[in-house]
């Protein structure tokens, strides 16, 4: 069960302890607690589920509506996005630019836009929904990806890269080649590890379905394993970065990430 559901859940229980518990003083004659004007006393108190209820109903609710349909925090668990995203970033996830969806059932009821190519794009994993991932969109539907000797081509043609020097990380430090690269109209950096085997593979989108990479591609998880995205497992588009938080060794706020963008 997803926190949604779980949301989901407790705002339908308060709202029924709360609404129900009015309904019966209403059957009762009885005015509820505070009432002023009611020629019968009102009960000196509440049964405290009820209080309880009613205090917690109309904060579930603007939590629900808000990351149902507007905005969803999440946390980065690993390295697979490096070096656009660090371990220990927290980041919002825009839930309404690629459409509306109903929260738990996750049906699309509002189209207002689709996943572009190059956008970081949360989605639950194919594999196992009740998980979340994070990747960048390489393919649309219909398009062609091959990833050859570390090389991305779409529809035939390589994507274009310039050197953006090198960058460490995992611990032991290890160095990888940093690469910009350009799948939309910004440049995002890749990371190409020379120590490490690249994960050849040939695809062509099926139609309802989007092909991802990690931006650490000789360490990510994506679609060259275990191929496509659904449509209907889209969760949002990161967009920014509102905390950081660096693990041991050296454990601490990255304060020059907070506030960053998520390109």
């Amino acid at each position: 069960m997803d926190f949604s559901a779980v949301l989901l859940l407790l705002l339908v229980a308060s709202g029924a302890v709360a609404g129900g518990h009015r309904l019966l003083l209403r059957m009762r004659g009885a005015a509820p607690a505070g009432t002023a004007g009611s020629e019968t006393p009102a009960p000196r108190r509440e049964p405290v589920l009820v209080e309880y209820a009613r205090a917690f109903f109309p904060v579930l609710l603007v939590v629900f509506v808000l990351r149902s349909f507007v905005v969803e925090p999440f946390r980065i668990p690993s390295g697979s996005m490096l070096p656009s995203l660090y371990v220990g970033d927290f980041i919002l996830v825009n839930k309404f630019s690629y459409g509306l969806r109903l929260p738990v059932w996750h049906r699309k009821i509002v189209p207002l836009g689709a996943p572009e190519r190059g956008d970081v794009m949360v989605f639950r994993y194919p594999l196992d929904p009740s998980l979340n991932f994070i990747k960048r969109v390489v393919g649309l539907p219909g398009d062609s990806v091959v990833y050859r000797g570390k090389k991305l081509f779409i529809n035939g043609a390589e994507v274009a890269r310039i050197d953006g020097g090198e960058f460490s990380f995992g611990s032991p430090p290890r160095a990888a080649a940093r690469r910009l690269e350009a799948l939309g109209d910004t440049p995002h950096a890749i990371l190409l590890d020379p120590q490490a085997l690249g994960r050849d593979s040939r695809a062509l989108v099926p139609p309802g379905h989007y092909f991802v990479m990690g931006d650490n591609r000789d360490h990510s998880n994506d679609s060259r394993y275990w191929r496509f995205v659904p449509e209907d497992h889209v969760v949002g588009k990161a967009f920014f970065i509102w905390f950081s938080w660096k693990r041991a060794p050296g454990a601490g706020v990255r304060w020059d990430r907070i506030g960053s963008r998520i390109r």
